[in-house]
């Protein structure tokens, strides 16, 4: 490992812990970093300090780190697939296609009485996402272009989103408030609970991830290289599908729609670490989707306090200008083979 990746990764665990302890920190009853050490050691007494870090800061910390983090992976997978810096959840739809799935579960799970099990949402998430998915490799196999990819992405999602809103506006429930804030993306309502799922979830599916870096290596330099090296391409496309969809599938399920990260992080990622490797670009996209949540929760937490902007606001401020940067770095890249010829 060379210089670059220490520093980067070094970089990265720090900022990591620095918008950890400001996102325990701050907020709309401000906590000491003493007193938050003292509630994580079991030494501090205040019965209200304990309620807001253990319940509510904390699951919403985790939260936000690692579906941050699976976010940003699934991107990198759909990127690796698609052979697109412009492929991810978001833009392709699947996110949404995974929210549709969970909003139709929720409200009829919320009109006859009942809450679904976690491990339900994720399921019925994971089916929305592989039906957009399914959409977008038919598209891809017969358009054979990128333009016609995202495009047909963009009105998937958009597509989704609207039986969304028209699920959510029409549900008949006292929890229409948390459900519909859920719609809009959120890590807010994400408890302690939740947190025991999304942990193992996400996990097992890095450890999924990790175990392909080296095929996904092979297939980075094409599919016939990736074949002379051994590896079966039906098998690890099938993988990327999968492991991307439920990725997706688990952070729609707990925070709904969460815009650009998908493709804003690993572009970024690329950049600082100058190398599109698997077994670096793993780690180094979950740390920067972490971060990159983590810093944009305590915006739309804090900028116009008590009011709490949702998620996708911040990252599409932060997520939009860099898809804008790659578009115009693939134009110009594009013109440079055209004038080289």
């Amino acid at each position: 490992m060379n210089r670059r990746f220490i520093i980067s990764f070094a970089g990265l665990f720090a900022l990591l812990v620095i918008l950890a302890l400001l996102n325990l920190s701050m907020g709309s009853v401000r906590v000491e970093p003493g007193t938050i050490l003292g509630i994580i050691t079991g030494s501090e007494a205040d019965p209200v300090s304990t309620g807001i870090i253990k319940e509510i800061r904390i699951p919403r910390l985790i939260g936000a780190l690692i579906l941050g983090g699976a976010l940003s992976v699934s991107g990198f997978l759909l990127q690796t697939f698609f052979h697109n810096p412009l492929a991810g959840p978001f833009v392709l739809g699947i996110s949404s296609g995974a929210k549709l799935a969970v909003a139709l579960a929720m409200t009829f799970s919320l009109s006859a009485g009942f809450l679904l099990n976690s491990w339900v949402m994720i399921g019925a998430a994971f089916l929305g996402a592989m039906t957009v998915m399914l959409f977008i490799l038919a598209v891809s196999g017969v358009a054979k272009s990128s333009a016609v990819l995202i495009i047909c992405g963009i009105m998937a999602g958009y597509f989704c989103s609207a039986l969304t809103e028209l699920a959510v506006t029409f549900a008949d429930d006292q929890n229409i408030v948390n459900l519909h804030s859920w719609s809009q993306g959120s890590f807010s309502g994400i408890s302690r609970a939740n947190t025991g799922v999304i942990v193992p979830a996400v996990l097992i599916c890095m450890v999924f991830v990790f175990i392909i870096s080296k095929p996904m290596g092979a297939y980075q330099l094409g599919e016939a290289y990736a074949r002379s090296s051994g590896v079966s391409i039906t098998g690890l496309k099938i993988a990327l599908i999968i492991l991307s969809g439920l990725l997706s599938a688990v952070v729609a399920a707990f925070a709904g729609p969460v815009s650009f990260v998908g493709i804003a992080v690993p572009q970024l990622m690329k950049g600082i670490f100058k190398t599109e490797k698997p077994v670096f670009m793993i780690p180094a996209s979950f740390l920067g989707g972490a971060v990159f949540c983590l810093f944009c929760d305590l915006l739309a937490r804090l900028v116009f306090a008590p009011v709490e902007l949702s998620i996708s606001v911040v990252t599409s401020i932060f997520g939009a200008p860099v898809v804008i940067w790659v578009m115009l770095g693939r134009k110009r890249a594009k013109e440079g083979m055209d004038n080289g010829r």
